[in-house]
């Protein structure tokens, strides 16, 4: 991997990671569209460590007050009905179903589910979920002429059978083209939660998956699977991107909707079926240099 290349995937990486566009998929398109050779699964996991610390440091106050919580509630009893203390558990148990996945599906992560046609079939899939899911919060906040408007839920109604559900819904961007932050937003909006609510729990769900897996991966490095100049330096790029992306996102689902998003994915999808369907693209492009 070149210098430039780096560049432009650590690029890539920091403007799609918070996005419902999927990273990885992107990453993979762009390989493939320039020619060059696939990532990876393990560029791409370490890659998530520089965005994923524009997290912790966008939501330091956050984080910091639910791990305070959360270790105080380990020895004070009266502390374990505290709000942030039973969001550090939440996110514990939300992180469940995408740990085991990941360890169990490794193979088919870093193989057959970088098929192009998956990824077309992802991107478009939950293109339509997602577009379901944000006109149903629509409906919900501005009523209509026979419906009132309907209150949704925000974190403070987190419950255990929810963070699984948000947790299943993450562990569903282990194939590319769903999207994490896709996936577990559509998942909230689905089961009453406001945008904002079901970004925040999904930025914040995040955290321990996609650390831990970058740091798995970086033995993966050690081995000469990535090569640790480009891949250190495309992380950097990441998380100067990735932060810019967190504020602004932030800022714009409290006002927007999630269509712009929906109709990018689909028309993507379709393009990619199209190219490869007329063999511009190889469902395997650049797959051979690893």
């Amino acid at each position: 991997m070149s210098w430039f290349e780096s560049f432009i995937l650590g690029l890539v990486q920091g403007l799609t990671e918070f996005l419902p566009i999927s990273s990885s998929a992107h990453l993979r398109l762009t390989a493939a569209f320039a020619g060059w050779h696939d990532p990876g699964a393990a560029f791409t996991a370490i890659t998530q460590i520089g965005t994923e610390t524009a997290v912790l440091i966008y939501f330091r106050k956050d984080i910091g007050r639910i791990l305070s919580a959360w270790f105080r509630s380990l020895t004070d009893k009266a502390m374990r009905g505290d709000h942030d203390a039973q969001m550090g558990w939440l996110v514990i148990i939300g992180s469940i179903p995408i740990g085991v996945l990941g360890v169990t599906l490794k193979d088919q992560i870093e193989g057959p589910f970088r098929d192009l046609r998956l990824i077309a079939t992802t991107l478009i899939g939950m293109g339509i979920v997602l577009g379901i899911a944000d006109r149903l919060a629509a409906r919900d906040e501005a009523g209509g002429r026979h419906r009132v408007v309907k209150e949704r839920k925000t974190l403070k109604d987190l419950s255990v059978r929810d963070g699984l559900i948000f947790g299943v819904c993450q562990a569903m961007a282990l194939i590319p083209g769903v999207s994490r932050s896709g996936a577990t937003i559509s998942g909230g909006l689905l089961m009453g939660y406001t945008r904002e609510a079901a970004a925040r729990y999904s930025f914040l769900l995040a955290i321990p998956a996609v650390l831990a897996s970058g740091l798995f991966e970086l033995t993966e490095a050690g081995e000469g699977h990535v090569s640790w100049g480009p891949t250190i330096f495309a992380t950097f790029i990441a998380f100067g991107v990735g932060y810019a992306v967190i504020a602004w996102f932030m800022k714009f689902i409290t006002t927007k909707s999630f269509m712009p998003f929906v109709i990018y994915r689909i028309l993507l999808g379709v393009l990619l079926f199209v190219l490869v369907g007329a063999g511009v693209l190889s469902p395997h492009a650049g797959e051979s240099g690893g």
